[in-house]
């Protein structure tokens, strides 16, 4: 009986450590992705367009964007939280506007799935921001 009770107790053990590992390996892409989704539609959607197709020479496209994907998730997420003003190149064309930043209704979760939805929709393929990430690029900008 003790040795049962002893099997048992540690299969739980490493039942919740293994939990716990996966747990600390990041944020859920799927759920970042859904939330994500949400509030490109609710935001950003407007500009950018549904299918991330941008507006002709006002906004850029973010759909197989050479930008996206040189600059990175940490410039992306920079001009997400903080804005963007000034001329960039996007796909060999030049665009000057003001993108502003996320509004404060949307909290450090929401810009990280925002972002992440933008990271690996339309052909691009750049991996997950998570919460702390932004928290990061916010402080730094301060």
């Amino acid at each position: 009986m003790k040795t049962s009770f002893m099997q048992f107790a540690i299969a739980i053990v490493g039942l919740l450590i293994f939990s716990d590992t996966i747990h600390a390996a990041g944020p859920d892409k799927a759920a970042l992705m859904k939330r994500g989704q949400v509030v490109y539609t609710e935001y950003c959607k407007t500009c950018h367009q549904a299918n991330g197709q941008g507006l002709s020479t006002v906004y850029p496209p973010l759909a197989g964007s050479d930008y996206v994907k040189t600059k990175g998730a940490k410039v992306v997420t920079d001009n997400v939280v903080n804005g963007l003003k000034g001329p960039i190149i996007v796909n060999g064309k030049k665009f000057n506007n003001v993108m502003t930043a996320l509004p404060a209704k949307y909290t450090n979760a929401d810009a990280a799935a925002v972002i992440t939805f933008v990271l690996n929709s339309w052909g691009n393929n750049g991996g997950i921001v998570s919460e702390a990430d932004v928290k990061k690029v916010r402080k730094a900008s301060k």
